[in-house]
């Protein structure tokens, strides 16, 4: 901390902690440090009221278009089957859309799912959902803070071009060894953390699991009558250990490991005039990420100080399909075998040296550079049949293994201008070499804050952005299938530039307004073609796709309470998000399909007392754009041919149609307890609580009088749920 005068009162507080407050007397010639251990306060105070115009932060940040959760807020909203996920606290912000019904996905200001980069302590994550995008691979047991980053990037950011999602996960208690965890409908989780070596080494480890599978294994057993099993389960892991070797330096060693997997295997035998023939299907689909993390902190001087960190992660998709067939006659068994499996994987292999320095406190630079080695397998696709004495097949195909070289540089300054104006500036250096390809980019990155007065300030910002990977995503399935992709001679990266500009408003008593316009256009995104497929082709996936542009633009509203005994927010969206591709819709622009034209959440939290708080959310938004047909005729119309007259479809545009709104209620009450080994909490919650209709699937059908209807499907009715939480 640096500051301008010889002279400080140092304060810091935290709610149930005795305040510290020393003043402080400053020498610029040499540096002071200070360890402080923060006492908790025993005794019961009676209220007490401060009367006071209180500065927030929101209108004093350069920094706009970004929106930091706590988990404490995120754990009191009501949540679907009980599973706390911040990804659905993401979906409720303004600016941010959902996808299909109770999935995890988001889209930011008109943006891909490809195009957010989502980072665990620094490293990139390339798949987010658990149990076909229905929640996420966030444990919000193991998390710290949560910050989103819709425009206005800082130059330290890159590589993609909608948003920053930053989740840092907890440190472990150097002091005392601490636990939580919780026990829900489909799931539990636990974590612990405490010292290894008191006041230098701590760990925390975290882990949750669903039980599913265990729970539809007598179902699946009754039916199959013991000859099949199947089922379905995630888990996740976190763990990470931090070493503090002495003031200037700390180790931080961090990994998290996170699978689906979902199986069905079956057999079948019988017997025929002394002839036994039997028969397995094994079929799977799994889908995970593998991170690991090496972090140094190296304070080299009191106004200096960098993070040296290494990386490695890395997502793999697979399917596998195996059939066994063998045939026993006369004491003599042949037997014949066919295996089908899909992969697409990508890991990273990388190091980066991140630097901060405040000469003095106008000047707050970062800077550093990072090396990254990519290696992509788009889609492998392999079959091994052996056919008893007619021979075997043993062949790949598909899209192989492709290394790419993605180094980084940036610098950029907040820079603070007399006593309203203050300025960040950067530039992000980002260069990418695959094959015979070499891409080089340089990002400018403003940001500007003016203050009004001591309560508000207005914002502007301005961003170039350029992302090297492509995601291949078939939005007519539903699986996590994440075909990740470099850039080639044929396929450009894609590229964006986003202007916003806003007011900020803080009304005191933890009040606070912010109001944003923006205008994002971005150039050569990719789409499969029509008719396309990602399973199973023999073709390249270039051969697949089509590149385009699109744009997007909107108005942005937010009014959050952050303190007291309500707290909560309202967010409006009022946007508009355009595709156009040469060889898609005839080369017309059409409706992206989580264009939504308006989109409003309202959150609210209540703690009535000690023991019981209560939550609710209730969102809105435009339904989806979807494409349907317009006409139908004959393939045939000679009528005396009726043994072949197939129905011929016609569709106009694409995205023609527009879905019914979607609006949903959830509500929420937590009993918590003080007990003598820590605290007990049950939360009983409603999904859907007045049990709305919204549509996850649509198509034609007939009703009583066999009259051509469209129909919709919902997929979540009001769900109730419960779930037992503890801390010791």
């Amino acid at each position: 901390m640096s500051v301008s005068k010889d002279s400080a009162a140092l304060q810091i507080s935290f709610i149930g902690y005795t305040p510290f407050l020393e003043g402080l007397r400053l020498n610029r010639s040499k540096a002071r440090d200070l360890d402080i251990q923060m006492i908790p306060a025993n005794e019961l105070l009676d209220e007490v009221n401060v009367v006071a115009d209180r500065a927030g932060d929101v209108q004093v940040r350069t920094q706009m278009s970004s929106i930091t959760l706590s988990m404490k807020s995120v754990k009191n909203l009501p949540v679907l089957l009980g599973e706390t996920d911040i990804l659905k606290a993401i979906q409720l912000l303004p600016g941010v859309q959902s996808g299909t019904e109770g999935t995890s996905g988001f889209y930011v200001r008109g943006g891909g799912p490809d195009q957010n980069l989502i980072l665990i302590d620094g490293v990139p994550v390339y798949n987010v959902s658990h149990l076909f995008g229905f929640f996420s691979v966030f444990n919000a047991d193991a998390i710290n803070n949560v910050t989103l980053i819709k425009g206005g990037f800082p130059a330290e950011y890159g590589g993609r071009l909608s948003s920053v999602l930053d989740v840092r996960m907890k440190e472990g208690n150097m002091k005392e060894w601490h636990g939580e965890g919780s026990v829900g409908l489909i799931s539990s989780k636990l974590t612990i953390e405490g010292p290894i070596i008191s006041d230098k080494t701590s760990v925390l480890l975290s882990g949750r699991r669903t039980y599913l599978d265990l729970l539809a294994k007598p179902f699946i057993a009754s039916q199959t009558e013991g000859a099949g099993a199947g089922g379905y389960y995630f888990y996740d892991f976190n763990g990470k250990v931090s070493h503090k070797i002495n003031r200037n330096h700390h180790l931080y060693f961090s990994y998290y490991e996170g699978l689906d997997e979902a199986y069905i295997n079956t057999s079948d035998s019988y017997e025929n005039n002394g002839i036994i023939e039997e028969a397995k299907t094994n079929a799977s689909l799994n889908w995970g990420n593998k991170i690991a993390t090496a972090r140094w902190n190296w304070l080299i001087n009191p106004k200096l100080f960098s993070n040296l960190t290494a990386i490695s992660s890395r997502y793999r998709f697979l399917t596998d399909l195996g059939l066994e067939q063998s045939r026993t006659e006369l004491g003599t068994t042949t037997k014949e075998s066919f295996q089908l499996s899909y992969l697409s994987q990508i890991e990273d292999v990388g190091i980066k040296w991140d630097f901060d320095y405040r000469p003095n406190p106008s000047h707050t630079i970062k800077f550093g550079s990072g090396l990254t080695r990519h290696q992509f397998e788009p889609g492998v696709n392999s079959i091994v049949a052996n056919f008893g004495g007619a021979g075997t097949i043993d062949t790949s195909f598909g899209s192989f293994p492709q290394a790419a070289m993605d180094y980084v540089a940036y610098i950029q300054d907040d820079w603070k201008l007399g006593d309203r104006l203050r300025l960040n500036m950067g530039l992000h250096l980002n260069g990418f070499n695959v094959g015979e390809s070499n891409y080089l980019s340089l990002q400018p990155r403003l940001s500007a804050r003016y203050l009004l007065n001591e309560k508000s300030s207005i914002k502007w910002s301005y961003v170039e952005m350029t992302q090297y990977m492509h995601l291949l995503a078939n939005q007519t399935i539903g699986l996590p299938t994440d075909l990740w992709v470099p850039v080639t001679e044929n396929i450009r990266p894609q590229e964006a530039w986003q202007t916003a500009i806003g007011y900020a408003y803080n009304f005191g008593d933890g009040w606070e307004l912010t109001l944003e316009g923006y205008y994002k256009d971005m150039q050569n995104l990719i789409e499969y073609k029509d008719g396309a497929s990602f399973l199973f082709g023999f073709d390249d996936w270039q051969e697949k796709v089509t590149t385009g542009r699109g744009w997007a633009y909107g108005t942005e509203f937010l009014l959050e309470k952050r303190r007291g005994r309500t707290t909560g927010w309202l967010g409006y969206t009022l946007a508009k998000t355009m595709r156009q591709f040469d060889e898609i819709n005839f080369g017309d622009p059409y409706p992206y399909t989580f264009d939504r034209r308006h989109d409003v959440s309202f959150t609210m939290s209540h703690k009535f007392n000690e023991y019981l708080s209560a939550g609710m959310v209730w969102v809105y938004g435009t339904g989806r754009a979807t494409t349907l047909a317009t006409r139908q005729y004959l393939a045939n119309p000679n009528p005396d041919q009726w043994w072949w007259n197939p129905v011929i479809e016609q569709v106009g545009s694409r995205n023609n149609f527009r879905e019914p709104a979607y609006h949903r209620l959830d509500m929420s009450i937590t009993y918590t307890k003080p007990k003598s080994w820590g605290e007990a909490s049950w939360q009983i919650g409603v999904y859907n609580a007045y049990n709305r209709v919204n549509i996850f699937y649509m198509d034609f059908g007939s009703d009583n009088n066999n009259n051509r209807v469209l129909k919709g499907y919902g997929l979540f009715p009001i769900i109730p749920s419960i779930s037992y939480a503890f801390k010791f």
